[in-house]
């Protein structure tokens, strides 16, 4: 019988959590910051093309966001979790992503306009349905499309969205109410 060579939990090396790797990275610890990158890269870039941006635009607001963290990690005062913070500031990036477009119409996709499709029957049906689900989105005002995708996709409570948001926690509860209500009308092909 061999021995038991698991280290007890007292003694093992703790992996740093995000509010730690934040403040290291306000001290400047380059290292922290690009471990902290390395963590939530990912899940902010699909914030980023789930709020309806092309990749190249969520790439961009990607490297926005992470510039802005590491310019603000020194004067992080946690009042929201930094993935909370994370996801604020690239909340605004977006959306000034958004309103540039709209002042400049020329930097504009066509594909921007589309319409929901209704459902169609084909051997591309799980596809389809992703692309009208997209569309969907797509339709909703950014407020309500802001709301649904931190609560659905990211999983965010409601005070976390609000946090996000910087909007009132009611505020957050009525958006949400009526996206799911605008989403239900136009899935209504899929919800039958």
């Amino acid at each position: 019988m061999g021995k038991d060579v698991t280290q007890p939990a007292e003694s093992r090396p703790c992996e740093p959590t995000d509010l730690d790797l934040l403040r290291r990275a306000g001290q400047g610890d380059m290292a922290a910051f690009h471990q902290l990158v390395d963590r939530r890269a990912g899940e902010l870039y699909r914030l980023a093309v789930s709020l309806g941006c092309r990749k190249e635009d969520a790439e961009d607001a990607l490297q926005e966001t992470l510039a802005a963290a590491f310019r603000q990690a020194g004067s992080f005062r946690a009042e929201a979790s930094p993935r909370t913070w994370l996801a604020q500031i690239l909340v605004r990036q977006v959306a000034g992503q958004f309103r540039r477009l709209r002042l400049h119409p020329s930097l504009q996709d066509d594909a921007r306009g589309e319409q929901v499709a209704p459902a169609r029957q084909s051997a591309f049906a799980g596809q389809d349905a992703r692309l009208d689900v997209q569309a969907a989105l797509e339709a909703l005002s950014p407020e309500q499309r802001q709301a649904i995708l931190l609560r659905e996709m990211e999983r965010m409570s409601y005070a976390e969205i609000a946090q996000v948001l910087q909007v009132p926690q009611g505020t957050v509860e009525s958006r949400l109410h009526r996206a799911r209500r605008r989403l239900a009308e136009l899935l209504k092909d899929y919800l039958a």
